[in-house]
């Protein structure tokens, strides 16, 4: 059984940061559920999606180790 290669610019980051799914949604405070629908990029229902700018910005953010402001 082989697995599709997703490829999306969520998952394109995920997989240049080196993290699991889960890691991933960790790191941009996400559920998991939540994070593997942005890196489909398609909703449970399956109707296609661009991630967020937001998103996008959090990614960059932890990839450059910048943190959230308080």
């Amino acid at each position: 059984m082989t697995t599709a290669t997703i490829d999306t610019p969520i998952a394109r980051w995920r997989s240049r940061m080196g993290l699991s799914q889960r890691a991933a949604a960790e790191a941009l405070g996400m559920s998991l559920s939540g994070y593997q629908e942005q890196e489909r990029g398609a909703s449970f229902g399956g109707t296609p999606r661009d991630p967020s700018r937001v998103l996008l910005l959090a990614c960059a953010a932890v990839e450059r180790g910048i943190t959230p402001i308080e």
